[in-house]
């Protein structure tokens, strides 16, 4: 059994098209739109067709059949003009994804003549892989048949093609609204002629979620006093995290930066006898404070550190006195970058709750720790997106000072997609 696929601007047009080619009453093993009707464009409808091969001839007589079939396909491909509308902040990676798979202007008015032999040639070799890919997949076609009676309850059509790279990122704890709303986007911009392999598929979609995510680099820049407070709930490590940041600035980069360290958090003694001690194994100035009208004199005496560190108490998000206390220690002449952390292991809509409460001090980027305790990364992804600040850091792991990364997208899309693998090497 063969599958061929018709498309035309209504169901009926594709239905026409494959009728005038496989007869009067062709075996419809699929229809979907793929593309709405618009005031700016037209619709697309597209239509799968299985033919029962009456004749199949021996596999070791069919190679000169295939590529007979490769080079009229090709054929007839290029006299084909159709223009898919892409939005405009996708064009990058639109282009980006079909320099991967190989989509290439099949009418280039700069190529020579001596040169169109030699790319014919590639053409056909590149059109008989595509062929192999297709057959693959639809092997899996075949075997995701009972998608649609296991997929959830939404108004997405997810074809069948997509069904594996939707499975991956719903599993990975993406919020079904917003895995939803992104499938629809990736639908509604991915060119046809790349929807075809399954491997550009995940490219593409993978893609996609890097371009969603916002990443901070390091500010390294000595020009002003860098005091950087970290904020979040009770045990999610931003002792641990500012105890690495430290010794990354001080120790660990080319330029080895002073630093300083106050400590907001009178509450807790053992935190303070932590961060003491890795005070004295560094060699940085520490300072502690118990009410917001000591930290700027404070800030004074650590005027000749080029980062300033300041630890604060962990507090439950519920807790609006001590977010009224937190907040008052902002009120002063200084600039105060505040760093929320939060732990990877904690559920998408806990995460937003502790955003929103902590808003109060108004926060400037994320920091995530414990990625290395976690196994889905969709609540992450969900919150970046939510709240659109930058992450500026991950912590993967209780070593101080190498389990810390600088964020980035690639990263984080990877652990999303393939699950965590603890990197090697620091990420400077």
């Amino acid at each position: 059994m063969k599958l061929f696929t018709y498309t035309g601007e209504t169901p009926d047009e594709a239905l026409r098209q494959a009728k005038s080619v496989h007869g009067s009453d062709p075996f419809i093993l699929k229809s979907r739109e793929i593309r709405k009707k618009t005031l700016s464009q037209k619709g697309l409808y597209e239509i799968v067709i299985a033919v029962e091969e009456q004749n199949e001839e021996p596999a070791k007589n069919s190679v000169k059949k295939k590529l007979d079939e490769i080079a009229q396909k090709s054929f007839e491909k290029k006299k084909q003009d159709q223009k898919i509308s892409l939005s405009q902040d996708m064009n990058e990676t639109i282009r980006h994804i079909s320099e991967i798979a190989g989509v290439k202007n099949p009418s280039n008015p700069y190529v020579s003549q001596k040169q169109k032999p030699q790319m014919q040639e590639s053409e056909d070799l590149r059109a008989i892989k595509k062929e192999i890919e297709q057959i693959d997949d639809r092997l899996k076609l075949i075997q995701s048949m009972f998608w649609e009676e296991k997929k959830p309850n939404h108004h997405l059509n997810i074809p069948q093609e997509f069904a594996e790279i939707y499975g991956i990122a719903k599993n990975s704890g993406i919020d079904s609204e917003r895995l939803n709303a992104l499938m629809e986007l990736t639908l509604e911009l991915m060119p046809l002629q790349m929807r075809s392999n399954s491997v550009t598929v995940k490219r593409y979609f993978r893609e996609v979620l890097r371009k969603m995510i916002a990443c901070r680099s390091e500010n390294l820049e000595i020009g002003s006093k860098n005091i950087l407070m970290f904020v979040g709930p009770t045990g999610v490590g931003k002792t641990t995290t500012l105890a690495k940041l430290a010794a990354r600035y001080s120790l660990m980069l080319d330029k080895r930066y002073k630093v300083g360290v106050i400590t907001l958090d009178s509450y807790k003694i053992a935190a303070m006898e932590q961060l003491m001690t890795y005070a004295r194994m560094m060699r940085l100035g520490i300072e502690r404070v118990d009410d917001p009208s000591e930290l700027e004199h404070a800030l004074d005496r650590l005027k000749y550190c080029d980062f300033i560190l300041i630890d604060t108490a962990g507090h439950s998000q519920y807790d609006k006195q001590k977010l009224e206390m937190l907040k008052s220690y902002m009120q002063n002449d200084f600039h105060i970058e505040v760093s929320l952390v939060l732990s990877a292991g904690t559920k998408y809509e806990d995460l937003r709750d502790i955003y929103q409460s902590f808003s109060a001090v108004e926060i400037d980027n994320l920091i995530f720790s414990k990625l290395d305790e976690s196994r889905s990364f969709g609540n992450i992804f969900s919150l970046a997106c939510d709240v659109r600040k930058p992450i500026s850091y991950f912590s993967v792991g209780q070593s101080v000072p190498n389990d810390l990364l600088v964020a980035s997208n690639e990263f984080l899309v990877d652990c999303l997609l393939d699950g965590f693998k603890k990197p090697q090497k620091d990420n400077k």
